[in-house]
């Protein structure tokens, strides 16, 4: 099977600027590739790089050097250097993000967050409709917060209602930052039976979780971010 994302020789530094222009290497020569269907866990320390990896890979961070190549549309798209526009092409069909903190416009009630990723696609708004009430009920948000903008649910709830938006649609490559974090033991059940269902249909995960539960049920291969180590480990 061919690969969908392949990383070589990526490395990120950051200046300090407001430590006289210190330069912190973060990632050193990364490289790995991940294939559909498999889920690649990232693994290490605290300040190994794991979340600014996922931040690279999205785009939100620029590389110092190194290639990034995405399987867009039948087209390994070099990412590295890419225009805006190919970063958002990717970001609208192949390229999702599960953060561990939900962005959204107030006001804005919680069925019609989860169900804009589908919208944006042009599914029908009664499909939608289907897909968020479902996903809802999944994860627990009771049908009379559903009128209501998550700025004003609870930290958990807010998660869930992030976990639904991010599950409403299909992503041939997901990047996972902490997808069970802050949890109870029935929700995480519930992401994780998520998680399996992309897996099974072709969807390649890279993670992130200092979950050991979590982590045992989802990953295929580990990837350590130890500096000058970068081994997977099957």
């Amino acid at each position: 099977m061919n690969s969908v994302l392949q990383v070589r020789g990526l490395a990120k530094t950051f200046t300090l600027h407001h430590q006289q222009g210190a330069m912190l290497d973060v990632l050193h020569s990364l490289a790995f590739e991940v294939k559909a269907g498999e889920c690649l866990l990232l693994h290490g320390r605290s300040g190994a790089g794991k979340s600014t990896l996922l931040r690279t890979l999205y785009g939100n961070y620029l590389p110092a050097s190194g290639s990034i190549r995405i399987l867009h549309e039948g087209n390994m798209i070099e990412m590295v250097g890419a225009e805006p526009r190919q970063t958002l092409a990717l970001r609208r069909s192949t390229l999702g993000y599960v953060s561990q903190f939900l962005r959204v416009i107030p006001r804005v009630a919680c069925l019609d967050v989860v169900m804009e990723p589908a919208l944006a696609r042009g599914v029908e708004p009664e499909l939608a409709c289907e897909r968020a009430a479902s996903l809802l009920q999944r994860l627990g948000i009771p049908e009379r917060l559903w009128p209501l903008a998550p700025s004003t649910f609870s930290g958990g709830e807010q998660q869930r209602v992030n976990i639904a938006r991010s599950f409403m649609v299909e992503w041939p490559i997901m990047l996972l930052d902490e997808p069970t974090a802050s949890l109870d033991d029935a929700n995480r059940r519930v992401v994780l039976a998520l998680i399996d269902e992309v897996k099974a249909q072709g969807s390649a995960l890279i993670a992130i979780s200092h979950d050991e539960r979590t982590r045992m049920a989802i990953a295929d291969r580990y990837l350590d971010m130890t500096p000058g180590e970068h081994a997977y480990v099957c």
